[in-house]
């Protein structure tokens, strides 16, 4: 019988380290039926949320548009739907999820003046006060640093553009508000689990509850350098829209 002691090391995993959660690689996993889900999830009401981002905009004939955290485009494309005559810049920092975004830019023959691109809302590569409006849909929880991306809209933004932040929050007083947790700690995850089979989903929730109440957030955009002009909940404030303008 040997006495040899044994090496209690442990060999190295072979599994893929799960992806952050918010990152581009976590969205890359879950790009192909994003779409879908969010229909489902929202009961369809997140277009509607997504026209009220796009007329907050107050975009004028020409204008040039920044979507941020564009993902599948839907957001880029609903502002050249009700503004035809504007070109917009998507970025996004999952790869596939804006391949998703221009197959759907393609089928409607608008890649002319719909352009996806691969960046970081944090550091963005454009020069200062090169967009007329900026929008952002279900993106700035997942940020990092979000006072830095928010300091970095207020910098490419024009002085007379908008900058229009549309975000789900978790309702904290109302008679349905305990109604809308609900939707969101719960409906909303398991739904995303069973549809997409992704445990990805289960970081929608979270994130949605350690995001700041609207007040907090809308002090953090003042002191990142935006002029906040109106905060408005939206479907008993299960979702916000922030609108500001560079200050």
């Amino acid at each position: 019988m040997s006495t040899a002691p044994q090496s209690s090391s442990v060999p190295p995993s072979s599994e893929t380290p799960a992806p952050r959660g918010g990152s581009g690689a976590m969205f890359d996993m879950i790009a192909p039926r994003y779409d879908l889900l969010n229909r489902l999830m929202s009961f369809g009401v997140d277009q509607r949320w997504r026209n009220k981002t796009v007329d907050a905009l107050e975009l004028k004939p020409g204008a040039r548009v920044l979507d941020l955290a564009t993902g599948t485009a839907d957001l880029a494309l609903k502002v050249l739907q009700r503004h035809p005559e504007t070109k917009v810049v998507g970025v996004d920092p999952s790869e596939r999820m804006l391949e998703v975004g221009r197959h759907k830019v393609a089928a409607k023959g608008l890649t002319r003046v719909c352009e996806l691109q691969v960046g970081d809302a944090q550091q963005l590569a454009f020069e200062d006060k090169s967009f007329d409006g900026l929008c952002m849909a279900f993106g700035i929880r997942n940020v990092p640093d979000r006072a830095r991306a928010l300091r970095e809209m207020a910098r490419v933004v024009k002085p007379d553009g908008r900058i229009a932040i549309l975000e789900l929050s978790e309702p904290r007083k109302g008679l349905l508000g305990p109604l809308a947790r609900f939707q969101i700690r719960t409906v909303a995850p398991f739904m995303g689990r069973l549809l997409s089979g992704a445990r990805e989903y289960r970081y929608l929730q979270q994130s949605i509850a350690s995001f700041p109440q609207p007040e907090v957030f809308a002090d953090q955009m003042r002191e990142s350098g935006l002029e906040v002009l109106r905060v408005t909940p939206l479907t008993f404030g299960v979702c916000c829209l922030y609108v500001a303008r560079p200050r």
